[in-house]
């Protein structure tokens, strides 16, 4: 009887719904090529990538990679409870996770803002460009997943997610993780490493 019925029952390695899955990995290919596509560039012109470098603000990215691993660490505890049937607290984890992501977001809006202010653009030269379009990206994937965090927290506050059905909850950290993931990439990437 038991051979039956975990035969009957698809077993998923990957958690959350398969398409989210699909868009992650194409959403990495694309962060793949501009990292790929940054290392060339700096490859011909290190100089000119280590002085703009050293015009970033070092500690606003170690903050923000702190935030990020920390909100993805409260997403983590936000699906451990759903699947003990616990709705409210995977509200507060959620919750927590989304206010996170706003420091996230009010930091890199303060160096954006530092960094026009300046006259500094696009067009500034090479490591501006990829600078701001990277992080630019990213900082719209946040908002993204913000979006889906937030209406998977109106779905869990209503009772929509339990621990026999919490897929969207999953599919949803899924994402988030994957938002985290480019961050600590793209940090050293573009602040550190010279």
């Amino acid at each position: 009887m038991v051979n039956s019925i975990s035969k009957s029952q698809p077993q998923s390695n990957l958690p959350g719904d398969f398409a989210i899955w699909i868009f992650i990995f194409a959403e990495l290919l694309v962060f793949g090529i501009f990292f790929i596509a940054y290392a060339f560039a700096r490859s011909y012109d290190v100089e000119l990538f280590n002085a703009s470098q050293s015009t970033l603000t070092r500690e606003f990215g170690a903050i923000n990679t702190i935030v990020l691993i920390t909100s993805s660490f409260f997403v983590v505890r936000a699906v451990t409870a759903i699947k003990n049937d616990s709705s409210q607290i995977c509200v507060n984890w959620l919750g927590a996770a989304l206010f996170m992501g706003s420091i996230f977001l009010v930091i890199k809006m303060m160096e954006f803002y530092g960094k026009f202010s300046e006259g500094i653009n696009m067009s500034t030269n090479t490591f501006y460009m990829f600078y701001l379009s990277l992080t630019f990206f990213h900082f719209m994937h946040v908002i993204l997943g913000m979006v889906i965090l937030t209406a998977i927290l109106l779905k869990a506050r209503q009772g929509g997610y339990s621990a026999k059905e919490h897929t969207g909850v999953e599919t949803g950290a899924s994402y988030w993780h994957m938002v985290d993931l480019v961050w600590i990439i793209l940090f050293p990437l573009i602040y550190i490493i010279r």
